[in-house]
């Protein structure tokens, strides 16, 4: 049995098939979403990175159609910090002009990979066929990545939704091979259908049989709320890859855990320390998170835009902390950033719970 340099075996590790040419050597990373999954985001939970890891990060989705005219420095969806390693910007598309020029842009905004979505099930998504409708139209997406790597400098991936049930999987694995065949360097399951959106149990299955069938690497998103979740899903499917979305997003700290868990160092200032574990250290660790949190989105987005995203990201992910409808009130009455920072001081002054798993699917 292989053992890398932590000492834990290449099936714990996942990354059986090199990402961004072997540069990728930390198997968990955070998903595409819309509101998100923005720069003060990314800045938040890179802190908590090992200080060896390296793993890709996403943007929010963005339109294919709206890149080539935007500012990609102002723009918030675009916005990123001058050290972020590791971009791989998702793109909504399926015309080859916008495309080609979007991806040039991006490339040059210092993209190290480009993904596309296939796995967006919104109705306008559906309208304009692209997003899950693709899914429907498996030579047109085919198409869809054949232009984008032809335009492209850099890897091409896809990220994509489930079929119907593992009984349909030869449809599954059809479509992956076309995608594969015009040259897409790896995909990322999310193993739920559109119509299920976040309702109902990930298949971990259809990404088993998927990595199983193929010869490129496949991250497998979907029900990841926790650490001990995303070791599972390396080692119950064999993935390359697991990918957390509103999980992460509560807890930015699991890369450490995570870390911690694998051999990796701790992450740059956290040396010597350990992460955190109990109900109430990650309740204290959020509350560290949202106030930092709120710091970068006023420096990156302005004080108005700073709240409206704060307000956001805290009703998707206070439903892991013990009355967490009250935090989302403490901000939502906030007149300014001052008011905000100040209510959720006064919230996490006493002890706070978080609990590891809530009923909101992944």
């Amino acid at each position: 049995m292989a053992f890398d340099s932590h000492g834990f075996t290449k099936k714990q590790l996942g990354l059986h098939r090199p990402i961004l040419d072997g540069k990728v050597n930390f198997p968990l990373c955070l998903a595409p979403m819309v509101g998100l999954t923005h720069v003060a985001l990314r800045e938040v939970i890179r802190e908590y990175m090992p200080a060896d890891a390296f793993t890709i990060w996403p943007t929010e989705m963005l339109n294919s159609r709206r890149i080539p005219n935007e500012n990609l420095v102002t723009t918030p969806e675009t916005m990123r910090a001058p050290h972020e390693t590791g971009l791989v910007p998702q793109i909504l598309g399926n015309e080859e002009v916008p495309i080609m020029e979007s991806v040039k842009r991006l490339i040059e905004w210092g993209a190290e990979a480009i993904d596309i979505n296939m796995g967006c099930p919104v109705q306008k998504a559906l309208k304009h066929n692209y997003g899950v409708a693709l899914m429907g139209d498996p030579s047109y997406a085919a198409e869809v990545v054949r232009m984008t790597v032809k335009n492209a400098t850099v890897p091409v991936s896809v990220k994509l939704r489930a079929v119907g049930s593992t009984k349909e999987f030869d449809e599954l694995l059809s479509f992956v091979s076309g995608l594969r065949n015009s040259g897409a360097a790896w995909v990322c399951l999310h193993p739920r259908t559109a119509a299920q959106k976040r309702r109902g149990s990930a298949d971990w299955e259809q990404i088993k049989q998927l990595h199983k069938a193929v010869d490129f690497p496949v991250i497998g998103n979907g029900d990841i709320q926790t650490a001990d979740d995303a070791k599972a899903m390396l080692e119950e499917t064999g993935c390359d890859m697991a990918m957390a979305g509103r999980g992460l997003a509560a807890r930015p700290w699991m890369m450490w855990q995570l870390g911690e868990d694998l051999g990796f160092a701790s992450p740059a200032g956290k040396e010597g320390m350990k992460a955190p574990r109990t109900s109430e250290e990650e309740g204290a660790e959020y509350g560290k998170c949202l106030l930092k949190l709120i710091h970068l989105s006023r420096q990156y987005f302005g004080d108005d835009l700073a709240m409206r995203k704060v307000r956001f990201f805290v009703r998707t992910t206070s439903v892991w902390l013990l009355f967490g409808n009250a935090l989302v009130g403490v901000c939502a009455k906030a007149r300014n950033v001052d008011e905000m920072i100040e209510g959720v001081q006064k919230f996490f002054e006493g002890p706070v719970e978080m609990s590891p798993r809530t009923e909101l699917r992944q």
